[in-house]
């Protein structure tokens, strides 16, 4: 492995693997890992970052470090939608005429994204803060912006529409490398994970990280009310992984990592003791999901946590509620607005 120094940090992982550093602006997790992959047809690369100008250039300076340019990129395989993957995949399109590539259940949302009015999803948002038992002081700030109508900030700009599917199981478009897509919903509806079976390495989006815990929400779909259950979506999708036992994680943050069993284990035990720790809080009283969020341990106190890190929050409560309805373990109080929670 070696490391470039100077200019846009790009690790060399050996085998025809390249990692690069692409900034997120104003965000603790400051990059993005954009890897390529050489093939027999040009660089195919597994996300792009985020869509901001030095983003773009980081990209362009660290494929030159790999020995390329964005013009010779053949295709672009996202493994979920997110802006800080997805965000600059219709640039590097424009620049190469490379294909991009995502599962058909975040390509649902990109489209949904492009298409919905931009005040769906600020009403979507302050109507389901507001079930969840969000105070009055929280929503002022939403619906200010939709009175001004600046809805199009929620979620954000439109994304480019991907022209080919990834589909789970099926080797993809890599001449030369034998590169198989592997379904692991949870973060997303549609993320995908991607291993390399020559020399079994995984590129693992943000589905396994070494030392984080992706955030696991809610499927937002104004206009869908099933109940979905990410949670369970997503720790399903990390025994699929610790089964799979890469030999190597490169994941979209942080660093690239081995164990990836003993990581599965962390997270699993990581969200049991969640589980038991909302249980227990509804046996005592029934609760909402925002009163269960302020209970819940963060990476800092709740008084701390930025408004938008307060939704995310609240998103994440409700997806374990979700999974404790879903193991009969809790139900909601028939009547409550906002819902409240009691233990089953």
């Amino acid at each position: 492995m070696r490391t470039t120094s100077g200019g846009p940090m790009v690790t060399d992982h050996g085998g025809g693997v390249w990692s690069v550093q692409v900034p997120i602006p104003d965000n603790p997790l400051g990059y993005t890992l954009v890897h390529l992959l050489d093939t027999d047809r040009g660089p195919v690369l597994v996300d792009t970052g985020w869509d901001d100008p030095d983003s773009w250039d980081a990209l362009v300076n660290g494929l030159a470090e790999c020995g390329t340019s964005v013009g010779e990129v053949y295709g672009v395989l996202l493994t979920h939608h997110h802006p800080d993957h997805h965000g600059l995949s219709g640039r590097v399109r424009e620049a190469s005429g490379a294909w991009l590539a995502m599962h058909p259940a975040d390509t649902a949302v990109v489209r949904r994204t492009r298409e919905a009015p931009a005040r769906l999803w600020l009403d979507y948002l302050i109507d389901k803060l507001a079930a969840a038992g969000a105070p009055d002081e929280h929503l002022v700030p939403l619906r200010t912006a939709r009175a001004a109508g600046r809805g199009r900030v929620l979620p954000g700009e439109r994304p480019a529409l991907p022209d080919r599917e990834i589909v789970p199981g099926e080797l993809v478009d890599a001449p030369g490398r034998r590169l198989r897509a592997i379904w692991t919903p949870g973060h997303t509806p549609g993320h995908v994970c991607l291993h390399l079976e020559e020399g079994r390495r995984l590129f693992s989006g943000d589905h396994l990280l070494p030392g984080i815990t992706p955030h696991i929400g809610l499927y937002e779909d104004p206009e869908d009310g099933t109940a979905s259950d990410p949670l369970g979506d997503y720790l399903d999708s990390l025994e699929r992984i610790a089964r799979l036992d890469p030999a190597e994680v490169l994941p979209a943050h942080q660093h690239a990592f081995a164990g990836a069993p003993d990581r599965v284990r962390e997270l699993l035990a990581h969200h049991a003791e969640r589980l038991a720790d909302l249980r227990a809080l509804i046996a005592v009283r029934p609760s909402t999901p925002w009163q269960l969020a302020e209970s819940m341990r963060w990476n800092r106190a709740w008084d701390e946590l930025p408004h938008r890190s307060r939704n995310i929050a609240v998103a994440e409560a409700e997806a374990h509620l979700r999974r404790l309805v879903k193991l009969g373990l809790a139900e909601p109080v028939a009547g409550s607005h906002p819902v409240r929670y009691a233990a089953a």
